[in-house]
């Protein structure tokens, strides 16, 4: 008798149970052969699962009217660890955004022409612009405990981070190479192949140096995300972004010390501890049809986990399991039929629900900008003219110095091995903590704010270019390069026919993604504490510091609406008909 599919499928579940539990057994009986290698991996997942311990206990905890934030070194490496944390999950969502919306704008024509003006919206949208509402929304939501005041920790941090990764993605998606694309229909593979075995490993070197990048961004606004005070209620988190600001309020230099060298030690652990393994692990996305030359890039922690009995033994078990379960047998044309009205479905019921938010976000908008005279929008619009200019002036001079040192990085594996810790240092540093300092320079070399705006807008925007370029030097094909050397295409001419077509399309999300960070730090660059009183020039930034700290809603709305629209005006009239350009005239 034919015994049915699920009664086999259940033999081999038990099969494949006793195997499993007698490879386990006999790795147990081998546990005093486990290394350094074993050790540091269960030292990593130990560490891992105590921050995250120490992060969802602090959650849970009563909502207090105010935290008292202790200056004490002793207390400095449990506020870094929960800031890294806040971080990592920061950068999961992040993550987890950018291949959701990253995709769905790529793939779908009649959500592209939504979804990335929304983008251009969503990352031009100023941190003060929206954080109050935001935490006294979740605040709300969860009155008994931490739990809101963390998620809106972790979603302020999310928004310095998403955007350029989000940009990075859906432009590889768009310029993924005919000739792959033509092979995955003639292979007949579905949407989730085509994803998993074409476009996600075409996306792989911008999206890992994006990710770096988006890390550092996320720190740009650590004390304000930690150290949040609306008026008469304190908001403050735990954490080295709250210590900084509580150090850099009361004065106390020893604790201002102690914090950087904090944030240096995490950025530089961080950095040789999951960015360089990553670096490393991308580099087999390279689209080389020769092996290339020089050194090549290595990593010690990704060497050393590699080593390990521990992870060689999942990933045994992983490939057992991935070549032993089969799925239930259904017929194909159902099966095909089902799939492609799901297909269909999905994405039509998420663009009408994400048209339903923005409607129902634009009639409450409108309701608010009813209380705006006319003289407030024009001294707007002019504020927002004079943004765009020193926006436009730190794109260039930062492209000035990011593009040939970037070349210069992405080029060398020995440049990227030794100058990758640096860059991130100093990329991941928030760069508000600086402002005192070069404000006092330049009062002292006779430049005011107008101008000196400038290079504070430079301070935190000048690396998303830098990074861009890095992920697109790396992806230069070793054979186009090899060839360049045999024809002896050097200087000018080599970077005029090779380096700049193969790096223009990493150049240009760079731009978008410095531009839209700078219009972000504006409100910070225009609008500057020193000394004890406020600095500001005239600026979109400026009016919308002021519009918060005065808690004028209708004047905030105001501009952040304008600038919103600015940038939404530019990207389309500029950045994208650059992207198109470059689409054109360099597609492989």
């Amino acid at each position: 008798m034919t015994l049915p599919w699920f009664a086999g499928e259940n033999r081999r579940v038990r099969v494949m149970a006793r195997r499993a539990f007698g490879e386990a057994t006999a790795f147990l009986r081998h546990t005093r052969r486990l290394g350094w290698a074993d050790l540091a991996v269960m030292a990593a997942l130990g560490g891992v699962v105590f921050a995250a311990s120490r992060l969802a206990h602090g959650a849970v905890l009563p909502l207090r009217p105010a935290v008292e934030i202790d200056l004490s070194i002793r207390a400095l490496p449990g506020y870094t660890l929960l800031s890294l944390m806040r971080g990592l999950a920061a950068l999961i969502l992040s993550f987890v955004f950018t291949l959701v919306y990253g995709y769905w704008a790529a793939r779908d024509a009649v959500a592209e022409k939504v979804l990335v003006p929304l983008l251009d919206v969503l990352q031009s949208v100023p941190v003060l612009g929206f954080m109050p509402g935001l935490v006294l929304s979740l605040v709300a939501l969860f009155p008994g405990s931490n739990v809101g005041l963390e998620l809106a920790a972790i979603v302020m941090i999310f928004t310095g981070q998403a955007w350029n990764m989000t940009f990075s993605f859906y432009r590889s998606v768009r310029s993924v190479q005919p000739v792959q694309l033509e092979v995955a229909r003639h292979y007949r593979f579905s949407w989730w192949q085509r994803f998993k075995w074409v476009e996600l490993p075409a996306s792989a070197i911008g999206l890992t140096w994006n990710a770096m990048m988006s890390m550092a961004g996320g720190w740009f606004f650590l004390m304000v995300s930690e150290a949040f005070v609306l008026g008469s209620r304190d908001f403050r988190l735990p954490g080295l972004g709250a210590y900084m600001s509580v150090a850099v309020a009361a004065g106390d230099g020893r604790a201002m010390v102690a914090a950087v060298v904090a944030m240096v030690v995490m950025i530089v652990a961080l950095d040789q501890l999951l960015w360089r393994p990553v670096v490393v692990w991308a580099q087999k996305f390279r689209q080389d049809e020769g092996q290339g030359g020089g050194e090549a890039a290595r990593s010690w922690f990704l060497d050393l986990v590699r080593r390990s009995r521990l992870v060689r033994l999942v990933r045994h078990w992983r490939r057992r399991a991935a070549g032993s379960v089969a799925a239930p047998p259904r017929p194909p044309a159902e099966a095909k039929a089902g799939s492609g009205l799901a297909a269909r479905l999905l994405p039509l019921a998420l663009f009408g629900g994400l048209l339903v938010l923005l409607v129902l976000g634009a009639l409450a908008l409108v309701h608010l900008l009813r209380e705006v005279s006319g003289a407030t929008w024009g001294t707007t619009l002019l504020a927002a003219g004079a943004t765009l200019a020193r926006v436009l002036i730190a794109v260039a001079l930062g492209t000035l110095w990011a593009l040939p040192a970037g070349l210069a990085i992405g080029l060398s594996p020995r440049l990227s091995r030794l100058l990758q810790p640096v860059v991130q240092v100093v990329a991941s540093f928030p760069a508000p903590m600086l402002f005192p300092a070069v404000v006092a320079l330049l009062a002292q070399l006779g430049i005011g704010l107008s101008g000196g705006s400038v290079v504070l807008m430079l301070l935190g925007t000048q690396w998303y270019i830098l990074f861009n370029v890095v992920a697109g030097a790396m992806a230069v094909p070793s054979d186009l390069r090899e060839a360049a050397a045999s024809y002896r295409i050097t200087g000018w001419r080599r970077f005029k026919l090779l380096l700049l077509p193969s790096v223009l399309p990493y150049l240009i999300t760079g731009w978008v993604t410095a531009a839209g960070g700078a219009w972000n730090a504006s409100i910070v660059s225009e609008y500057v504490a020193y000394r004890g009183r406020t600095l500001t020039t005239f600026g979109l930034g400026a009016r919308i510091g002021m519009a918060a700290e005065a808690a004028d809603f209708p004047a905030l709305a105001a501009s952040v609406v304008v600038m919103s629209a600015v940038v939404v005006l530019f990207n389309r009239l500029v950045w994208r008909r650059l992207n198109d350009h470059a689409e054109r005239r360099f597609a492989p």
